[in-house]
């Protein structure tokens, strides 16, 4: 029987430890390494000293507020990255070849859009596919899906990055809407500029409140204010729905409101642009093998959602 070398066998015990240094390198975190790998952070933090020990170098330098990786840590990393993540694809493949789809995605969608329409899918999902597990991050800060580990973005946007792979689910269309006891004893605006002397309701973004409307190639930018700015949609909404002013939102937000004629449509002969996306994407990191479970989430959300709101 062959033996095997000590140096090859330290090795081989190593690949483990090389692995997470590589995680770590992609999303700048024992903690969020920890997720990935489904260990505890100390066990990461393990890892990483024992592979420290046998290459006699210090590999990560901590911080109490970042991980950041030596000049030999980067030198690992990019020596053994492209190994890993062509084994992690392999083994993807041969898995999806046979059986039931199985296997963990990390999603993260909008507040409002997740709330209402992806996580209503999810259960009809889970029925097709009992196999599949999901981590669904409900955030409003757009988040690098590589640095925070998502396999998939639900995205309402009108320029996908060019960087990522990008399937339309829908279109969508941003609506001013007003309830009709608020347009009853204010009345209601026939342009644009007579916002200014009505309550409205703007997102909470940077800087001044200001909505962009557009008509047969002409734009205005008209200043807004009100008694409320707030970074959700389903806030806004409801603002508006109890009378306190006119609301620039999404429709995927506002679209039961809008039918059972709770909310109306304002200056519907001018289009709001510039503010909300003009589509619903599901957005993933490319590679050269998209694994199966991730197909057949995306394809789902495309079913359900094509028809728009």
């Amino acid at each position: 029987m062959a033996t095997t070398k000590p140096s090859e066998l330290r090795h081989e015990l190593l690949w483990g430890q090389m692995h997470a240094l590589t995680v770590i390198s992609q999303l700048g975190s024992f903690t969020k390494a920890a997720q990935r790998l489904g260990l505890s952070k100390a066990a990461v933090s393990q890892r990483i000293a024992e592979l420290e020990k046998a290459l006699g170098q210090q590999l990560v330098h901590r911080t109490t507020r970042a991980v950041r990786l030596s000049e030999a840590g980067r030198e690992l990393v990019e020596q053994t990255e492209a190994s890993f993540a062509h084994i992690t694809r392999t083994l993807g493949v041969t898995r999806d070849a046979v059986g039931q789809p199985r296997g963990l995605l990390r999603v993260t969608a909008p507040v409002a859009l997740g709330r209402q329409h992806v996580a209503p899918l999810l259960a009809s999902f889970f029925q097709r596919y009992p196999e599949i597990r999901i981590e669904l991050d409900l955030s409003d800060r757009l988040q690098p899906l590589a640095q925070e580990g998502f396999d998939l973005a639900v995205r309402h946007t009108s320029s996908p990055p060019d960087s990522h792979v990008a399937v339309k689910l829908c279109s969508s269309r941003a609506l001013l809407l007003a309830a009709p006891a608020y347009l009853a004893a204010h009345g209601e605006p026939r342009h644009p500029e007579e916002l200014a002397s009505h309550a409205c309701l703007p997102y909470l973004r940077p800087g001044p409140a200001q909505w962009l409307f557009e008509k047969r190639g002409q734009r205005l930018r008209i200043p807004v204010q009100g008694p409320l700015r707030a970074g959700n949609s389903e806030i806004l909404r409801d603002a508006a729905l109890a009378g306190l002013g006119l609301a620039l939102l999404p429709d995927f937000s506002a679209g039961p409101a809008l039918r059972s004629g709770a909310l109306v449509e304002v200056l519907s002969d001018w289009k709001p642009v510039g503010f909300f996306g003009d589509a619903i994407y599901a957005i993933h990191p490319w590679s050269s093998t998209t694994p199966r479970p991730l197909k057949l989430l995306i394809e789902h959300l495309r079913q359900h959602l094509s028809a728009g709101f």
